[in-house]
């Protein structure tokens, strides 16, 4: 199993890179949360050799495919090919609210966004004509002054990020890798994510040999109990508020807390942040995160995801120093 790490903005995103490169972890993620998620893999990738970069997730209702496929060509260029198109679709509200662009079939339009994408590449490896024509969008115009040509270290994978069953079957027919979200537990990916992916690859005439599934998954740790307590604290209080989203409640409903959602939905629009972290109790938080002191943590997380995940990486929203996190890498892969 791969063990994957972070880079946060720009301004760091080398020095990082290349630290978790020398740490030995197999891949970086780019988030699109407060900043752009394809500017700091550039800087990694000019300052590192080996370590894979992935956005995870860029948004893509926001952009179109035709500025997806470019940034991709570019950054798989500048990576020497080991470039990972991470995509999600975000929630409605965040899409026609904060980016103000057009939302409909989330998971009909995703899969179209990904078959223009590799349109479009296609038209620059082999210089075919880009004829492509969908329900949501349409490429027909590529001259030779647009054109990059082939790529020299061939296409970007793309792995899509999913929680219902619809948009991982997606995932499953059109890209070469999935991506777990952070809200899911072991029950909902083995029966809920496992089998979409499966119909998909079906759907595609393939199985899953070679199919990456990655998850950033929660972890509780700390090397004493006022930082158990405030790990605890910081994955509950994150736990509540993926919780409080409707799109997400049928994880809940596996597992028989799905009006869980609804009162943290209700806290939520009070803005009573602050208190929806109470609501997660320990069989819940054990549901969604493993928990103990680093060593056990370690190798739990080992246990839990190895066979179902071949990417890992740590979902730990509170400080916990790069050393520690270093140190779990390291009892993962050699035990």
């Amino acid at each position: 199993m791969k063990v994957d790490g972070g880079i946060g903005g720009l301004d760091q995103a080398a020095k990082v890179a290349t630290e978790q490169e020398a740490r030995g972890y197999d891949g970086v993620w780019s988030a699109e949360t407060s900043h752009d998620p394809f500017l700091p893999l550039v800087a990694a990738a000019l300052a590192t050799e080996r370590i894979e970069l992935g956005t995870g997730i860029a948004v893509a209702f926001a952009r179109n495919p035709m500025t997806l496929a470019q940034i991709s060509w570019d950054l798989q260029a500048a990576s020497n090919g080991r470039f990972i198109l991470g995509l999600g679709s975000q929630i409605k509200p965040h899409i026609t609210k904060r980016f103000s662009m057009p939302w409909s079939h989330p998971a009909d339009r995703m899969r179209e966004m990904i078959l223009a994408i590799r349109a479009i590449w296609a038209s620059w490896n082999d210089g075919t004509k880009l004829d492509f024509q969908g329900d949501f969008y349409t490429h027909t115009l590529m001259t030779p002054f647009f054109n990059p040509g082939p790529n020299p270290h061939g296409d970007a994978r793309i792995f899509l990020a999913g929680v219902g069953p619809r948009m991982t079957e997606v995932a499953g027919e059109v890209c070469d890798g999935f991506l777990c979200h952070g809200f899911t537990t072991e029950r909902y990916l083995r029966e809920v994510t496992l089998p979409a992916l499966e119909e998909g690859r079906r759907k595609a005439g393939k199985t899953l040999d070679g199919f990456e599934i990655s998850g950033p998954m929660f972890l509780v740790t700390g090397r004493d109990e006022q930082e158990m307590a405030a790990a605890a604290k910081g994955v509950r209080g994150q736990i509540a508020f993926y919780g409080s989203t409707p799109a997400y409640r049928p994880v809940l409903e596996l597992h028989g807390w799905g009006e869980l959602q609804t009162e943290l939905n209700g806290l939520s629009k009070q803005g009573r942040w602050a208190d929806m972290g109470d609501l997660i109790d320990d069989e819940m938080l054990n549901a969604f995160a493993v928990v103990g002191s680093p060593e056990d943590a370690a190798l739990a997380l080992r246990d839990r995801w190895s066979g179902t995940l071949s990417r890992l990486s740590f979902y730990a929203p509170y400080k916990i120093e790069p050393t520690e996190l270093s140190r779990l890498l390291s009892i993962i892969k050699d035990g």
